[in-house]
């Protein structure tokens, strides 16, 4: 059988060990209410939803709608994250209180931000907190910028996936620097998923095609006008790109080279 055509579970992406058939992560903020949620998650076939520990229920709240009712850990792999912190203490703090409520779940979303107009990482904050967590047995998903010095330094500290961003989170302008992503990629030993950025399927498809091994997205779905359709489209562009990446794109040329070449081709005399 083809590589190209081998089924998903051929080609998993194996986070902290665990193998997972969709290479699309998502975020369950933004939306209308909770069955919106459930219906995009579904439709984006995620296997992973990222759930910010500080704006969302997932039981800390008794007497309101929990999260946890419309996306079960029994189906998803919930993966806290730290949306909103600004410093190491914070982000640590937040990871901790996640592993309680979810019954010692180790894995988790790194973010530590470094203003709240651009939602930028703040680069110092984030390393200390990842040194921090790791050390205290977290599985760390890291978000990060895209300098390809910095990712490598927190895959050497423990973490388990660097995500560089495309674009500011919520921006929607999809890959700003693919030479940046390209350099992560290329050196990269654990997963490398673009997060941050992505504003319609095809900066989804691209990021794949660059050889990155996942996207999470939360704002380019849940701020669609449909976003169940556009949660599909991004489950259909994520799968697109990767096989595109394993098949191999041909090399860019400046000049035509014909489909059907006129090497052996039979001559038809005019009358």
């Amino acid at each position: 059988m083809h590589a190209q055509i081998l089924p998903l579970t051929d080609d998993p992406l194996i986070i902290a060990g665990r193998p997972y058939r969709s290479r699309l992560l998502t975020g369950t903020g933004k939306y209308r209410d909770l069955d919106e949620t459930r219906r995009a998650t579904e439709a984006a076939g995620a296997e992973i939803v990222t759930v910010a520990i500080r704006r969302t229920n997932i039981g800390q709240d008794p007497d309101q709608p929990n999260l946890l009712d419309v996306l079960p850990p029994a189906h998803y792999t919930i993966l806290p994250n730290t949306a909103g912190c600004y410093t190491a203490e914070d982000a640590v703090r937040t990871c901790r209180l996640a592993r309680e409520l979810l019954d010692g779940h180790r894995l988790v979303k790194l973010e530590v931000l470094g203003d709240p107009k651009t939602l930028f990482p703040d680069v110092v904050q984030t390393l200390k907190a990842a040194e921090q967590l790791v050390a205290d047995d977290f599985q760390v998903m890291v978000y990060t910028s895209d300098d390809p010095i910095l990712a490598k330094r927190l895959e050497e500290i423990g973490c388990v996936a660097v995500m560089p961003l495309a674009a500011p989170i919520g921006s929607g302008l999809g890959i700003q620097n693919r030479y940046n992503l390209l350099e992560i990629v290329e050196n990269a030993k654990v997963p490398v998923l673009v997060d941050a950025g992505v504003g319609t399927a095809s900066d989804a498809s691209i990021a794949m095609e660059l050889g990155c091994d996942g996207v999470l997205m939360n704002t380019a779905i849940a701020g669609a006008r449909d976003p169940v359709l556009m949660a599909h489209a991004m489950k259909l562009a994520v799968e697109a790109g990767r096989a595109a990446f394993r098949a191999g794109r041909i090399p860019r040329k400046r000049h035509a080279s014909a489909s059907s070449p006129s090497e052996g081709t039979i001559q038809c005399d005019r009358p």
